[in-house]
């Protein structure tokens, strides 16, 4: 691995153990040239899921993708980092459960809001609004009474 501080690809492992997940491992490595520490995590590769855009195209599922969408409905809100990990991780392992080889952008989006909706309501707002594309006031407003309806 590549020291985040002085590039080199010189470093050991100093500590090893399971993430909390059980998904990946999390390694603590020492850069041998300049001495600083920094975190790794090595995650199962697993088998590639297309996603269904809207306008028929396929592309690979990208977690970084969700986790763009989740930092920014998640701005400005009291959500930690690793809250935002842990949200992401199961999303992750929504779609992968599906155990299909192709799954629709609109699946993928319901697994966020469903996701993000019980972690914090105006992040999952913020969410909907993007996804859904909520086109005037009325649809939002029909949105958040569906909300206020289901507590």
């Amino acid at each position: 691995m590549k020291c985040r501080y002085c590039g080199s690809i010189d470093s050991r492992v100093v500590d090893s153990r399971p993430s909390d997940d059980g998904l990946s491992i999390r390694r603590r490595r020492e850069c041998n040239a300049c001495g600083h520490r920094f975190t790794t995590f090595e995650r199962i590769e697993e088998n590639p899921i297309m996603v269904v855009k809207r306008d028929g195209r396929r592309e690979p599922f990208d977690r970084e993708k969700v986790a763009a969408g989740i930092r920014k409905a998640c701005e400005k809100r009291p959500i930690s980092a690793d809250e935002q990990n842990q949200l992401l991780d199961e999303i992750c392992r929504e779609v992968y459960q599906s155990n299909e080889s192709e799954i629709p952008t609109s699946m993928v989006g319901e697994i966020v809001m469903k996701n993000l909706r019980s972690v914090d309501e105006v992040a999952y707002v913020r969410f909907a609004s993007v996804y859904r594309e909520f086109k005037d006031t009325q649809t939002f407003m029909e949105e958040l009474q569906r909300l206020l309806n289901e507590q």
